[in-house]
């Protein structure tokens, strides 16, 4: 009997579970710690946060599907890898600090035969001063309740705008190493098309704050594409779109401090500025979770398994190689980890070898550059990619493992822009890859000049909502969910 523990429930976690536990079967054991005791389809909380759908619809409970797919479910933080075991029993297995109601505080110890790190990302709020609901100086829509706390403070604007005040608002990055620039994108223009519904455009300044060095660059250094028949790119693209809708944007920018109505931020020449708001919501930065590494004679090994970041070092090439060296051969194609040939970390949880956007630091020394997105689809593909290989070397012994890069890996984003049947709007743009292969597409931004393009429009907010279905039916491992692709 094979052991799998699968450390997180996101969507690579959540995703290779699925899959293991329809590859294999009863005789070995699937495991998933998490400490949420629901799975949550993130990219529609941006909807929740304009109070246009209540958090129910992108919530369900993980135990009666864990159950019912015989898939065991631990509820509960992991804290520690042991990957050597102990010095009297080489077993390997994690710590786990147990979070439900009945158990909250305790430890327990899982051992393992095969384990997949899909911890995603800690939102680091902390990195900014002020940043975030908990510290009280701005919103968040990174979880549903963040979402909902989010919707009630606009609220609030909406209805200071209804009495006449002028109020600002400031969407975007709360941090100049953010990643998903395309979450933020999505809630500006949500909750522009939402005053503009409501009759009180005119009463308000929405601002984009984001560490893109232009606009369009979403972390993955911007694309080109064929629209209409024309060749253009992701910055012209996107910048058409804010002067229709009257969307101010401030690019190049971190967050220095974010406190009673007042952001403090630093350009990329390394001048700093200040901003009155009335409303602010800016996403955290990631980090891994708080996991230590453990050798079998008690050891601390951390800095060996994982950058310092937080996240796992894999198959990828971290020489710290000058930006005009990368090479799409740089990025980890198995996501196993680097140190232990039983442990692999998809999605979030993998340390890239380097940024995609060109990195770039002010004259103060500070980073102002995206960090790389790796969530959504290419998690999802990961995991599947995962669970295939534990499957082979479980039932097929010898297999090489499988593998993809995100220098081969295609990806669809469809950025809400507003809900509505006929009044929503997004833009949909698809990648290929997603991360750019410059030697083997030089002349259109390391991608593929037919399989890389974008649009506006209605068509694409109904695609977004038929997403948004689908993939809440695969996650619930519904009849058939296999046939929906990652």
């Amino acid at each position: 009997m094979a052991r799998i523990v699968i450390m997180g429930a996101g969507v690579a976690g959540h995703t290779a579970a699925l899959y293991l536990r329809r590859q294999l079967g009863r005789e070995h054991s699937v495991t998933v710690v998490t400490p949420n005791a629901q799975w949550n389809w993130i990219p529609s909380n941006i909807w929740v946060g304009v109070g246009k759908i209540p958090k129910s619809k992108v919530l369900f409970p993980l135990a009666p599907l864990y159950r019912r797919k015989g898939i065991v479910y631990r509820q509960a933080l992991a804290r520690e890898i042991h990957p050597e075991g102990r010095a009297d029993d080489t077993t390997p297995y994690i710590r786990i600090e147990h979070t439900d109601s009945t158990r909250a505080g305790t430890t327990d110890d899982i051992p393992y035969d095969y384990l997949i790190n899909a911890t995603g990302p800690k939102l680091n709020f902390a990195a900014t001063p002020g940043l975030g609901p908990e510290q009280g100086g701005s919103v968040s829509v990174c979880t549903a309740d963040h979402a909902v706390h989010a919707a009630a403070e606009l609220d609030k604007v909406l209805d200071a705008m209804r009495q006449g005040k002028h109020q600002t608002l400031v969407i975007g990055t709360g941090h100049g190493t953010c990643t998903c620039e395309g979450a933020a994108f999505e809630y500006t223009f949500n909750v522009e098309h939402t005053v503009r519904q409501a009759g009180l455009r005119d009463l308000c300044d929405i601002y984009y704050f984001t560490n893109e060095y232009e606009l369009g660059d979403f972390g993955v250094a911007g694309m080109q594409f064929t629209q209409q028949g024309y060749r253009t790119s992701s910055k012209l693209w996107t910048e058409s779109l804010f002067r229709e809708r009257g969307v101010i944007p401030i690019v190049r920018a971190h967050a220095q401090s974010v406190d009673d109505g007042l952001l403090t931020y630093e350009t990329l020449d390394g001048e700093v500025h200040e901003l009155r708001f009335d409303f602010a919501m800016l996403l955290p930065p990631f980090r891994g979770a708080d996991l230590t590494a453990v050798d079998r004679d008690g050891a601390d090994i951390t800095s060996t398994m994982f950058a310092a970041n937080g996240m796992m070092l894999v198959d990828a090439d971290y020489s710290g190689k000058d930006h005009s060296q990368w090479t799409a051969s740089d990025w980890p194609r198995t996501y196993r980890s680097a140190v232990y040939d039983n442990i692999w970390a998809p999605g979030i949880a993998f340390s890239p070898p380097h940024q995609i956007s060109e990195p770039r630091t002010s004259p103060n020394g500070t980073v102002i550059t995206p960090s790389p997105p790796r969530t959504g689809m290419p998690a999802g593909i990961q995991g599947k990619l995962v669970a295939d290989t534990v499957t082979d070397r479980i039932l097929r012994p010898g297999n090489p493992d499988h593998e993809e890069s995100m220098t081969e890996m295609g990806s669809a984003c469809i950025a809400s822009a507003g809900t509505g049947l006929l009044t929503g709007s997004a833009a949909s743009m698809t990648m290929y890859p997603t991360v750019p292969d410059h030697e083997k597409y030089p002349d259109t931004g390391g991608r593929h000049p037919s399989l890389t393009f974008g649009e506006i429009g209605l068509a694409g907010h109904w695609i977004k909502t038929l997403l948004h279905h689908m993939f809440i039916y695969k996650m619930k491992g519904r009849p058939l969910w296999w046939l929906i692709p990652e």
